[in-house]
């Protein structure tokens, strides 16, 4: 409520806000944006839902513009966050923030790439998952792009390209991606396909071939078609493991299907058990509350399938109790192969 409106009478009070441009889309994710800006320490955050709210934080600027791609392809909230010359703060403020989804960021250095997958890998291992994505450099080439994601090579991280021009197209890009993965409300729907919203003309259309090379490289390729831009294929720089080629982690459904089910689990067994003995009974419950979850998830296909629930208390420490499972995650159809048989 704005500062006026405050009254002491009981009774039901609104106010609203009207903005042209970009309002947050509602039950979509959040993500956290970092762009550099003059004269910023990378300590402060900025809380959005509106490009209007943030064009009046930090003025009509590249991190405005990333927040308002973010929020019009999907975006429930964006934090802003300012970032100094070397991104260090800024990073170490972002990794603080809670209820991060995606996090895209507006350098296409790749120390500064590398320094934000590390800090969505340590998030993530304390129990706080999120994604990370970033461009590629202006005018890159495929082989060059390829090489970038090798360097990277993590299903926790997603790179883009082309740009839409200019030195900041990919940063642009990037933040339209991640808004369009925190509005998905179905982590197994691929992403290929997916109109962005607020791009202009990308600065080059790949061929066939490049796509192929794109995509085999961990590499999430986009288009213009008819004058809008859509995601071809969402794809992770997890394109090898020990140095040999793997496929498991290339597609971005895979991640983001682990960070639905595994984290979902964990917070209803939480909310449940908080308080609780060890017991065989307890144990008991704690497995059909694990089961109705991995059900959920199958009638959603989300998953596939399940299997091996047990529950155990641990041997080492009587007080810890272990439960473990297997399912097979829910794949994207990317393709529809026809095989005809023609009599003449």
């Amino acid at each position: 409520m704005s500062a006026g409106t405050k009254h002491e009478r009981p009774g039901v009070y609104s106010s609203y806000e009207a903005s042209g441009l970009t309002a947050a889309a509602a039950g979509g994710g959040s993500v956290a944006v970092i762009a550099a800006m003059d004269g910023a320490d990378g300590k402060k955050s900025y809380q959005w839902t509106s490009y209007s709210r943030a064009a009046a934080d930090v003025g009509d600027c590249l991190l405005s513009r990333m927040a308002q791609l973010a929020i019009r392809n999907g975006a429930g909230v964006v934090y802003g966050v300012p970032a100094g010359q070397d991104y260090t703060a800024a990073l170490a403020t972002v990794a603080a923030l809670d209820n991060v989804s995606v996090v895209v960021c507006d350098s296409s250095t790749l120390s500064v790439q590398q320094a934000l997958k590390a800090m969505v890998q340590e998030c993530s291992a304390a129990r706080r998952e999120r994604i990370a994505v970033v461009g590629g450099a202006q005018d890159e080439t495929v082989e060059q792009l390829v090489q970038r994601a090798g360097q990277l090579n993590c299903e926790r991280v997603v790179l883009t390209a082309p740009g839409a021009g200019g030195s900041s197209g990919g940063a642009l890009c990037a933040a339209a991606v991640a808004g369009a993965i925190a509005g998905g409300t179905d982590p197994a729907l691929p992403l290929g396909g997916a109109q962005l919203y607020g791009l202009g003309e990308l600065e080059r259309n790949y061929s066939d071939g490049d796509i192929d090379l794109l995509v085999q490289g961990g590499v999430t390729p986009l288009e213009t078609l008819a004058g809008a831009c859509y995601v071809v294929r969402g794809i992770t720089t997890r394109t090898k493991t020990g140095g040999a080629v793997d496929a498991t982690w290339r597609e971005l459904t895979t991640i983001l299907v682990v960070d639905e089910v595994i984290p979902g689990i964990r917070n209803a067994l939480r909310a449940r058990f908080s308080r609780a003995k060890n017991t065989a009974q307890s144990r008991g419950a704690i497995r059909s509350l694990t089961v109705m979850e991995l059900e959920k998830r199958v009638s959603r296909e989300i998953i596939d399938s399940y299997e091996d629930v047990t529950v155990s208390a641990l041997d080492a420490d009587p007080t810890v109790c272990l439960v473990e499972f297997a399912f097979t995650v829910a794949h994207g159809l990317n393709q529809i192969w026809l095989s005809a048989h023609i009599t003449v």
